[in-house]
């Protein structure tokens, strides 16, 4: 049929422009056809993207409990999983879908709270598991890829990009990565991939509407999996999370911004925030202070405040260095500690 209508539309006495004879209609079809066939091949970028979904896939998960449902993702060969708290409620019955179409009974280890991460055991000992990266080396602009079960089609493949980082939602919603790829109702715990199909983060929330501006879309955010990881580990060996704690919210500071604001340095994190009878006030920070060093470590940008206090453990002391309108300041801070 398809070539009968090429030949209707092709006319069979056509000349080459460089005088040859006319090409036949059935050499038309042939051409024709084929120029279809290699426009329909998939791109290098289609073909990396089809690689990674079909290499993670298998290690994530659906969740379900008696107050909701969710994702997850395995991370270990013994069938360790990572997924929210919100996703895993109090506990109690917990079912894990495979991609195999096998639904498990899921042991929860533990629960954080206050960072929105849960880790679940299931049985196995050769299970399909995913890679995890560096959110702290992360860039914005570069791809992102959701995978998850939302609203109960499984295993939904959503593509974007890094938006932003270190956003904050309150409530205990910190250091997020924000993306556009969709994240929806039921992708809360499943992995968001970089181009290698590495975990760089655990998606956790969408923002669908603000009051007055309307219905809202690419505002996807998920927990960065340095973070994620941490936690994690602590969650399977203690059952709880003890975090050091500084008592800040801050930013980071680049050249642009120390440009615009005429900022005495442009490299650091700004403190937005002290919270009250933190660590942080105790030693003296203020708001606007640019924080430069943690003891002899420079920083480069925010994540590397972030990276250097999860090394840290409740009650190190540290010294933070840095400039304030009144010049340059060093503080002793003893860290508190941050529990759930």
């Amino acid at each position: 049929m398809q070539a009968r209508i090429l030949r209707v539309l092709l006319p069979a006495a056509l000349i080459a422009c460089n005088g040859a004879p006319a090409q036949t209609s059935d050499d038309l079809t042939s051409n024709t056809l084929a120029t279809v066939q290699q426009t329909a091949q998939l791109t290098a970028g289609e073909t990396l993207l089809i690689n990674i979904v079909r290499e993670v896939t298998p290690a994530v998960v659906g969740i379900r409990t008696s107050s909701g449902s969710g994702s997850g993702v395995i991370i270990t060969a013994d069938g360790l999983i990572i997924t929210n708290a919100h996703v895993v409620g109090r506990g109690g019955n917990v079912r894990v879908s495979l991609a195999t179409g096998e639904e498990v009974d899921g042991r929860v280890l533990g629960i954080a709270q206050t960072v929105d991460i849960a880790v679940l055991d299931i049985e196995g000992d050769d299970l399909p598991h995913a890679v995890l990266g560096d959110s702290d080396a992360l860039q914005v602009g570069q791809s992102a890829i959701a995978i998850g079960n939302p609203v109960g089609f499984e295993r939904t493949v959503t593509t974007g990009v890094l938006s932003a980082m270190n956003r904050s939602l309150g409530f205990g919603y910190e250091e997020l990565i924000q993306t556009d790829a969709a994240i929806n109702p039921g992708n809360s715990g499943g992995p968001l991939l970089d181009s290698s199909g590495r975990v760089i983060g655990i998606n956790t929330a969408a923002v669908r509407e603000v009051p007055g501006t309307g219905p809202l879309a690419g505002l996807g955010f998920a927990i960065p999996i340095n973070l994620a990881r941490e936690i994690a580990s602590q969650l399977a060996t203690e059952g709880v999370v003890r975090r050091a704690l500084l008592g800040i919210q801050h930013r980071e500071i680049d050249p642009g911004i120390a440009e615009q604001f005429g900022l005495p340095v442009n490299r650091g994190a700004i403190v937005l925030y002290v919270a009250p009878n933190s660590p942080a006030q105790r030693a003296g920070l203020r708001q606007g202070d640019i924080i430069t060093h943690i003891d002899d470590e420079e920083l480069d940008d925010a994540s590397d405040l972030r990276r250097i206090l999860r090394q840290r453990r409740p009650g190190d002391v540290i010294t933070v260095r840095g400039v304030r309108p009144q010049g340059e300041f060093d503080a002793q801070v003893e860290l508190g500690e941050a529990v759930g």
